[in-house]
């Protein structure tokens, strides 16, 4: 099948799974198709799907049937709950979601970190290259109050869930580092690299976080902390990068040891924090 029938089979099923109803102008409105187009391909759905849409004559449009069975799209909440957000956050119209009946909804804001798209595109040339590159960059080290020019060469990038950065080798202090976009005011020229990320060992390899509920919560406060978070039982473990582990643990703030804050404020705590404690310190964090 092509890829563009496909994707339409998959809108149909999607709005049938989630908001009951379909018909012939949210397709053509969707994807541009004449009407002709959008009736074979509510035809084709019939004929894979079976039984899954009734045609509502009253209201002129296909309805989903009480025996619904998913044929082509993967009902993943997280993927209906990321369009609900990307639209909330104005990186996506309304207009180019698969969402006809959009629910009210607002996200925390964070203040907007302002990324160079040129700098952006010029780092990213570098590490399709395998190359190192001159940053003029602004560091927040005591040491260097004010921004110098320093060679890195770059081979990833991280999310640290409110900032990105680029992690690459630094030809300055002879090692790998996160270097964050914003703070890269200027980019100069190119050269040989460094070292490639496969001698990066804090970005490829992985230590596991134990995290749990936090043990002054009631039983009932446990189970349902378990569910929010996806513990399986009492525990689960998080297989975190080195490189990244100091900022997960920030996100879900267990940097500290939780166990000693209150747990209707905290519900988490880290169960192996010694051993987290060590990889810390391995990962060159200090707390």
């Amino acid at each position: 099948m092509r890829w563009g029938v496909e994707q339409r089979l998959e809108f149909i099923e999607f709005r049938l799974f989630w908001e009951g109803t379909i018909n012939r102008a949210d397709i053509i409105e969707c994807f541009g198709v004449s009407t002709p187009q959008a009736s074979k391909d509510l035809s084709l759905y019939q004929a894979r799907a079976p039984g899954n849409m009734l045609y509502d004559a009253s209201a002129k449009r296909y309805v989903a049937a009480e025996a619904f069975v998913l044929r082509f799209l993967d009902p993943d909440p997280y993927k209906y709950l990321s369009q609900l957000r990307a639209v909330a956050e104005g990186m996506l119209p309304a207009s180019e979601s698969w969402i006809a009946a959009m629910p009210s909804a607002d996200v925390a804001l964070t203040p907007k970190r302002e990324i160079d798209i040129a700098i952006l595109r010029r780092v990213l040339e570098a590490v399709r290259e395998n190359q190192s590159i001159d940053v003029f960059y602004q560091s927040m080290n005591s040491a260097r109050p004010d921004p110098i020019w320093r060679r890195m060469t770059p081979h990833a990038f991280g999310y640290d869930g409110f900032r990105w950065h680029v992690r690459g080798f630094c030809h300055v202090e002879n090692k790998f580092k996160d270097f964050l976009l914003p703070r890269i005011l200027e980019v100069g020229g190119k050269g040989e690299p460094g070292q490639s990320g496969e001698h990066d060992w804090l970005w490829n390899n992985y230590f596991d976080v134990i995290v749990g509920p936090h043990p002054e919560l009631t039983e009932s406060q446990k189970r349902v902390v378990a569910k929010d978070y996806g513990l399986e039982v009492d525990t689960t473990v998080l297989s975190v990068r080195y490189a990244m582990l100091f900022y997960v643990l920030k996100r879900l703030g267990l940097l500290d040891d939780a166990a000693k804050r209150s747990a209707r404020s905290q519900h988490i705590v880290n169960v192996n924090r010694k051993e987290t404690l060590v990889a810390l310190e391995r990962a060159e964090f200090q707390l």
